[in-house]
């Protein structure tokens, strides 16, 4: 059987009048620019006004939030607010709580004569005065008084170049007007803490519970808990950097928790109020809410 002949290769190197057009002229192509138009003056005015309603949108949202806890407008449907926000938006509870108060600390940062609706036509640039755009700029202003919350609001504005500060901005000038007040104990009658107990044999069992300061000293605070007050030294307390929303819904289930709590009551239910006493969270859950309900009821009777 005869083999088949060898295939061909296929000559790829250049013809020799290629190779001999030592001076070809070099093929330009033109592209025309694409021309992008200008905006007319209606869409000039609706960019304008949709960047405005980015810009408010935490501060209304805040506000809207704030009307429907405060009216419960949720109650048709849910049996706490923070199961609504989360069902409904999507929102955690903190967020939810970030949310309403920095809607406050822009209330606070117009002036308390400010309206409403004078504000949410006036998020971001006014005139001369800078206003916030996002809710993260404002939250390290929570813990300010109204007045300290404008001053230190107008000196971040002023450190930005005259424009809307980052929240990095406002944080580091809260951090050194503390750092200048020069006070040792920077915690807060009402705030949340967690006791650390680490080598402190008086805070023995006391580890990994959250308290209510009720009193600041120099080195140290008073702190309540389920089933009592204490004072502990600052090195062994962490604030929870609770917004000031949470601290006070945690006031209430602490003064709830400290009524129904006595040592005379059933072990297992002493250890389900102790184990209340430790939640890292600012709310109760809906089965947590019952029981503890029903042991207020309990207790009443």
């Amino acid at each position: 059987m005869s083999k088949p002949p060898p295939k061909r290769k296929k000559d790829t190197s250049p013809s020799p009048d290629l190779l001999s057009q030592d001076n070809q002229d070099l093929v330009t192509i033109d592209v025309s620019a694409v021309e992008v138009p200008e905006l007319t003056e209606e869409e000039e005015r609706d960019r304008l006004y949709l960047e405005h309603k980015v810009e408010r949108a935490f501060y209304e949202a805040g506000k809207a939030l704030m009307e429907l806890r405060d009216r419960r407008l949720y109650r048709s449907t849910h049996k706490t607010f923070e199961e609504y926000c989360r069902d409904r938006f999507g929102y955690t509870h903190r967020h939810v709580n970030y949310l309403i108060a920095g809607s406050l600390v822009v209330d606070n940062i117009m002036g308390t004569n400010a309206s409403q609706n004078e504000i949410s036509n006036e998020m971001g640039t006014n005139g001369s005065q800078i206003l916030p755009t996002n809710e993260r700029q404002v939250r390290p202003l929570t813990k300010l008084e109204p007045q300290q919350q404008q001053e230190v609001w107008q000196q971040a504005v002023e450190e930005a170049g005259g424009k809307v500060p980052s929240g990095r901005v406002v944080k580091d000038v809260v951090q050194r007007i503390m750092e200048k007040t020069k006070v040792p104990n920077t915690y807060q009658i009402g705030e949340v803490c967690q006791i650390l107990a680490k080598d402190n044999p008086d805070l023995r069992g006391k580890g990994g519970c959250w308290c209510i300061v009720t009193g600041v000293h120099d080195y140290s605070c008073t702190v309540k808990i389920w089933n009592g007050e204490l004072t502990v030294g600052l090195k062994h307390l962490k604030s929870y950097d609770y917004l000031p929303g949470d601290c006070e819904q945690m006031r209430e289930v602490c003064d709830r928790i400290s009524r129904v709590y006595s040592p005379a009551l059933e072990e297992s239910v002493q250890r389900f109020l102790e184990s209340l006493g430790k939640l890292n969270r600012a709310y109760l859950t809906q089965l947590e809410e019952k029981v503890l309900s029903l042991l207020e009821l309990e207790t009443d009777d």
